[in-house]
């Protein structure tokens, strides 16, 4: 069992759905449907699976589309890990089917596999390997020719800043350059399909830029690439469309335009207060109705509403109250705010577990 689903609460999960047997997408409810005369390269039908008594995926369907970047956004313990083991044959589905390249890989997980590459969650690479060894084997892997394969791993090297690293062994790297590594051994055989299991995660700030940039270049190069991440952030600055997957179902599929599309209108201020009181919040709600009011940590009280916020009076109305206001600043809605809103996770709960894994995204 993946250690990301091990926390996976199964109380809330309804019981798996039944086999789909009619073909991909017979469902007129389902939350994909083609985007234009884009192909769909992987196809995804109801796709469940359970470890024991624990959902991990619970009947998710998606489609991705030809040279789009798909990001699958949620919290640890999602399913995000048991969705992409599935889909590249590290773990078998319970119920469902999937498509890769329009080839069946339900019953055989791994009959696409010369179209995809893939960069796990940790590391598969030989720390008694050289970076450069590391490349050249994993290409061999792929059938490359030795020529090919010495070629692909020294551009590779220099793409990804490593040329120095290449001939030292890989268990000295840093947690950045291990990462950089491991994205360059998935993609040496040049897939058009590229699955990477929070690829940032971990590393420095640098690293984490690099890597986003290499992304974005192998994306514009062609290449379609399924992400799965918890940091909204990096969603929205590389994907196309967001899948939002929470307890193993997927809530929300979109672009990122249509997913802000809603709260694009929203006008949202906060303000740095001390010395209120307790029913303050009342108190504001019943004098400002037309305003929305929220209390986050640390004493900022957070003000929404349809118009531009008029601060002068409530800074008034609130040092009338005896309440303190040390600052007042605007707020530019995000993903963060949509993602708040669809699951109801709050995205303290993410950065939280950012800081468990020392990551820097």
């Amino acid at each position: 069992m993946s250690r990301r689903e091990k926390g996976i609460r199964t109380e809330k999960i309804p019981k798996l759905r039944p086999h789909a047997k009619r073909g991909l997408f017979p469902d007129p409810e389902c939350p994909e449907k083609q985007a234009g005369n884009a192909m769909a390269l992987i196809e995804v039908d109801r796709l469940s699976k359970a470890y024991e008594k624990i959902i991990a995926v619970d009947g998710i369907s998606f489609l991705i589309h030809e040279k789009e970047i798909f990001g699958f956004l949620g919290p640890n313990g999602a399913g995000k890990t048991t969705t992409i083991n599935m889909l590249t044959g590290l773990a078998r589905p319970d119920q469902g089917s999937f498509r890769i390249g329009g080839i069946d890989c339900t019953d055989d997980p791994k009959a696409a596999q010369h179209l995809i590459g893939v960069v796990p969650d940790e590391s598969n690479l030989y720390p008694e390997l050289t970076g450069f060894d590391n490349l050249c084997f994993c290409a061999a892997l792929y059938g490359m020719r030795k020529r090919e394969r010495e070629t692909g791993a020294r551009k590779l090297l220099e793409t990804f800043d490593l040329t120095e690293a290449g001939n030292r062994k890989f268990g000295g790297f840093s947690k950045g350059m291990k990462r950089k590594l491991a994205i360059a051994a998935g993609i040496i055989h040049n897939p058009p399909i590229l699955f990477l299991d929070e690829p940032t995660t971990g590393i420095d700030v640098a690293s984490a830029r690099q890597i986003r940039q290499i992304l974005a270049g192998l994306n514009d190069s062609g290449t379609t690439i399924f992400l799965t991440t918890h940091y909204i952030e990096e969603a929205e600055r590389l994907c196309h469309r967001i899948a939002f997957i929470v307890e193993g179902r997927v809530v929300r599929i979109d672009t990122l335009a249509n997913l802000i599309q809603p709260i694009q209108d929203k006008h949202v201020m906060q303000l740095a207060v001390s010395n209120s009181k307790p029913g303050l919040h009342a108190i504001l709600s019943e004098a400002f109705p037309h305003l929305v009011f929220q209390a986050l940590p640390q004493g900022v009280l957070r003000v929404e509403a349809d118009k531009p916020v008029q601060v002068g009076p409530l800074v008034r109305f609130l040092e009338e109250q005896g309440a303190e206001v040390s600052e007042a600043r605007k707020v530019r809605l995000s993903l963060e705010d949509v993602f708040v809103r669809i699951t109801g996770i709050e995205v303290d709960a993410l950065r939280k577990e950012k800081e468990k894994k020392g990551g820097g995204a």
